[in-house]
């Protein structure tokens, strides 16, 4: 073994230490009864909360990431598949939690799509009814071109983060659409990036330097689903290798977004670049474990409502969602940062260039979610 995979191989292992409990903690946020998964401990003992789409989606990306997908028991898979198709409205085809401030968010409303139907898919099921394109819900800004365009043009990026999340979950609906119709539509789009990316940082919008690279991250989605190249990723990474040397990564986002867009960018690395960028993720991911085995979103706590986490007091945006409260706000695991972390040990293995594995102990899953049922 050369010198460079052995100093990847020891932050890998120094990576994994953090997963310790994480197993156990993810069994305890299923609940038998709807075959849903919770955000937070804090969330499963109060009847203000029930297991949720965002979550649920989440956990599954968890088992899938872990090789645990193929042990998952028949009645649990069906049970999943009957919570994400109770959850579609049989006029719109929209995927709605009971929180009624939900439906207000419009990037939550566009992203439940893409979790439920994504979800149904992976558990080899799909919706019961048409989603909202074929069901002649979709908004009237979907009807052509220059009105999707013009949705587009008016979403404001002064918080880069919020603003691209608007735009890049808007996709969804061009997502549906027949393959020679689609493309006028990208068309449009990839124009229209093009011309509002900084020339200099290669990101999009305004905010810190970590809120404008979670907005760049949030349009590489819109340029992955539709294998379309990003622009510029030359200076997107100088951008982001500035970010981590100077910037302080208090949320998972910040953590993952960065190693999310290396991997997608494939950009040539040094290994010097490479072995600061892995260990800068790695002693970040520490700062966000909870004794309860799961990881924070945030360092002093974890978010009460992830819809409204992007916007911080001291960065203003006009459009601030209604808050979707699915935990107490305390300083414990939660889902949205759990399944980012595994996703960053994929990542970084990706981008060390060694084969990922599941992470330690993932198979002890089964024995803890069957101490649960019980």
């Amino acid at each position: 073994m050369n010198s460079e995979k052995k100093e990847m191989l020891e932050i890998m292992n120094e990576l994994e230490v953090n997963f310790d409990g994480f197993f156990q903690w993810l069994a305890g946020q299923y609940d038998p009864v709807t075959g849903g998964f919770y955000y937070a401990r804090s969330s499963i003992k109060d009847n203000r909360f029930t297991p949720d789409i965002e979550s649920t989606a989440q956990a599954l990306n968890i088992l899938i990431r872990n090789d645990l997908l193929k042990s998952l028991p028949e009645e649990i898979r069906q049970q999943m598949i009957v919570f994400f198709q109770r959850k579609q409205d049989q006029n719109t085809g929209y995927f709605l939690d009971e929180n009624p401030a939900m439906k207000k968010d419009e990037v939550m409303v566009h992203r439940a799509i893409n979790y439920s139907a994504g979800s149904l898919r992976k558990l080899g099921s799909t919706p019961l009814y048409p989603l909202p394109l074929e069901a002649k819900s979709a908004p009237e800004y979907v009807a052509t071109p220059e009105t999707y365009l013009k949705k587009w043009q008016s979403i404001d990026l002064s918080n880069s983060w919020r603003g691209c999340d608007l735009l890049a979950t808007s996709c969804v609906y061009i997502g549906e659409m027949e393959e020679s119709l689609q493309q006028r539509f990208l068309n449009e789009a990839v124009k229209y990036l093009a011309s509002i990316q900084d020339p200099e940082t290669g990101l999009w919008g305004e905010g810190s330097l970590y809120v404008r690279i979670s907005g760049t991250f949030k349009l590489h989605t819109f340029y992955s689903r539709f294998n379309i190249p990003m622009p510029n990723t030359d200076l997107i990474y100088k951008s982001i290798l500035h970010c981590l040397r100077t910037e302080e990564a208090f949320d998972m986002c910040y953590i993952r977004n960065p190693i999310n867009l290396l991997s997608y960018m494939d950009v040539s690395i040094p290994h010097k670049e490479l072995k600061e960028i892995l260990k800068i993720t790695t002693d970040n991911v520490k700062t966000l474990k909870r004794t309860d085995g799961g990881f924070s979103r945030e360092l002093d706590h974890s978010p009460p409502a992830p819809n409204v986490a992007q916007v911080k007091k001291n960065e203003l945006y006009p459009d601030m969602p209604e808050p979707v409260c699915l935990g107490k706000g305390l300083v414990e695991g939660d889902m949205n940062a759990s399944t980012q972390a595994t996703l960053i040990w994929l990542q970084c293995h990706q981008l060390a260039g060694l084969q990922a594995k599941p992470i330690k102990d993932s198979e002890t899953f089964y024995n803890f979610l069957q101490q649960k049922i019980v």
